[in-house]
C-alpha cells in the first residue's frame, strides 16, 4: 500500500470525524486510567512547554535516542508508525532512517503536537512523514499498512488498551515489529510521581500486548535507562 503523500495530513485532520460513527460500533470498555490524556487533549496546548520537558538530555528517551534508534532497526525503505508521537523527535529520526523510499506515520491524540510536526517537517524539508490523529481507541491507520510500530512512554497513556492495541496489530504487517518503551514500576524503588502516574508494571503491560495477539521477541537493555525498559514484540 502506498504511503499517504505528506499534504494528505490536514486533510485527514479536518476529516478525522468522518470515523466517528464507525468506532462507536466498538464493544464499549471502561477507561484503564480516566482523564490521563485530558492535557493532551486542550486546545491550548502550548508545544514550546513540552519540547523543554521531552527534548532535553535529563529525559531518558531523548538523551539515550541514538541507542534507542538503533534497538528499533529500522531499515531503508520501511514504513514506521510512531504511536503517540509528541513533539516529533522520534518521527524525525525515523524519516531520515527509512530514507526516501520509506515512510512515517506521526500519530498523536493533540492537533497542536501534529501541526507543530507538520511545521517543522515543513521548515527542514522533510517530506516522508505524514500526522495522523488518532483516537483514545485508535490509531487509525490502514491495514497491514506498516512495518514496524514504536510505542515510546506512550503505552500507560492508551485509556482503552485493548481496543488501541487491536488497531495496532490490524495496521502492522504480518510478522511487523512492535517496540514498546514505559516506565519501570516498582513498589519501594520507583518515584512517587511514577508510581501515580503509571497505572501498571512492565509484567503487566506485556500479558496485556501478548493477549492482542503480539509475541515477546526480548527485552532489549539500554545501558543508561534507570526508569525505562524496551521490549521487542513480533505479530505472528
Amino acid at each position: 500500500m502506498k504511503p499517504l503523500p505528506l499534504l494528505f495530513a490536514i486533510v485527514f485532520l479536518s476529516s478525522a470525524s468522518s470515523l466517528t460513527a464507525q468506532e462507536a460500533t466498538q464493544p464499549s470498555a471502561e477507561s484503564v486510567k480516566p482523564g490521563i490524556n485530558e492535557r493532551f487533549l486542550d486546545t491550548t496546548l502550548d508545544v514550546q512547554e513540552w519540547i523543554g520537558r521531552f527534548e532535553v538530555e535529563s529525559r531518558e528517551v531523548f538523551s539515550a535516542r541514538e541507542r534507542v534508534l538503533s534497538a528499533c532497526q529500522i531499515q531503508p525503505g520501511m514504513t514506521v508508525a510512531d504511536i503517540g508521537a509528541g513533539t516529533g523527535f522520534y518521527s524525525r529520526l525515523f524519516a531520515n532512517e527509512v530514507g526516501d523510499q520509506g515512510w512515517v506515520y506521526a500519530v498523536d491524540l493533540s492537533t497542536n503536537f501534529l501541526q507543530h510536526i507538520n511545521k517543522q517537517s515543513d521548515a527542514d524539508r522533510v517530506q516522508n512523514i505524514t500526522c495522523v490523529l488518532g483516537t483514545d481507541r485508535s490509531v487509525r491507520l490502514p491495514a497491514a499498512s506498516v512495518d514496524f510500530v514504536f510505542v515510546c512512554d506512550t503505552y500507560h497513556h492508551f485509556e482503552f488498551p485493548q481496543s488501541t492495541l487491536a488497531s495496532i496489530y490490524k495496521a502492522l504487517k504480518p510478522g511487523g515489529t512492535m517496540v514498546v518503551i514505559d516506565f519501570e514500576r516498582i513498589p519501594g524503588q520507583t518515584r512517587d510521581w511514577t508510581l501515580g502516574h503509571v497505572r501498571a508494571g512492565k509484567e503487566v503491560f506485556r500479558k496485556e500486548i501478548e493477549a492482542a495477539g503480539f509475541s515477546l521477541v526480548e527485552e532489549v537493555e539500554i545501558p543508561s535507562f534507570k526508569e525505562n525498559y524496551l521490549l521487542r514484540f513480533r505479530k505472528e
